[in-house]
């Protein structure tokens, strides 16, 4: 798969996913990942930062309401017009654009920081999409992603007689494959009148993700593995399979 091909699999998947998420359909985002993400987010008042993979711009809309100066860019354009018009209903001063994530049409250092949630793991060229916010960024920036753990996030969960999960099979861990996976947010009331989303997913090892973030001239700051609350699995009970293991990896890399 290329750059166009995942384009084409988001464009198709970015109206019913944006109904389902703004719904509140996606708990362990809501709940986990975006929860954690900005808990470990740095201090971001007044600075310039670039949403990679924006979507339909809630994360954007989040970080702009911490008093970031945001872009969001993104491939799928049906998510840019919601985004867009989100910021129509709340002006936070936030521009999208249109663009891939492997070529960002603004120059170099111009932004302090660069999130991306979720995102960077479902771009093809994942090394040229890091090498890209590594030139964006300014010395002394930051870029905060995350991602499906590598090492667990895709594994099968095995499930004792009550359903709950007990361990995880990990195996070809070193293939790094590409596939097309189908599923919806089963929660959802009416979610089978919406078509299943069609998500584009790339195996790479920690190596290569530790190995592209420092080839694109960042330094490892700080890694998250976000566990469910007990808190959190109260109100959506089925994140109790991340409960001891984690799904998400958010990273935190520095440019000297």
């Amino acid at each position: 798969m290329d750059d166009r091909v995942v384009g084409d699999h988001w464009e198709a998947n970015a109206a019913a996913w944006t109904t389902l998420v703004r719904a509140g359909y996606d708990v362990f985002r809501d709940l986990v990942n975006t929860p954690a993400f900005l808990t470990m987010l740095p201090e971001v008042d007044g600075k310039r930062g670039i949403d990679i993979g924006c979507g339909e711009g809630a994360n954007t809309r989040t970080v702009a309401r911490r008093g970031a100066r945001m872009t969001g860019i993104d491939i799928a354009p049906t998510f840019i017009g919601a985004a867009r018009e989100a910021e129509r209903g709340e002006p936070l001063g936030i521009e999208y654009v249109l663009a891939s994530a492997t070529a960002l049409p603004f120059e170099d250092a111009a932004f302090d920081f660069a999130t991306a949630f979720m995102s960077l793991m479902d771009v093809a060229d994942f090394e040229g999409a890091l090498r890209e916010a590594g030139r964006v960024v300014a010395p002394g920036g930051f870029l905060q992603f995350s991602m499906m753990h590598p090492c667990f996030g895709a594994a099968p969960r095995v499930r004792d007689e009550r359903g709950e999960v007990e361990s995880i099979v990990v195996s070809d861990y070193y293939d790094r494959r590409e596939f097309v996976e189908e599923w919806t947010f089963s929660d959802a009331p009416g979610a089978t009148a919406l078509p299943k989303f069609r998500i584009p997913y790339f195996h790479r090892s920690l190596a290569d993700w530790f190995d592209a973030v420092a080839a694109a001239g960042f330094v490892v700051e700080r890694l998250a593995e976000p566990r469910a609350s007990d808190e959190a699995i109260g109100r959506a009970p089925r994140l109790a399979a991340i409960r001891h293991i984690p799904l998400f990896m958010i990273l935190r890399c520095r440019k000297p």
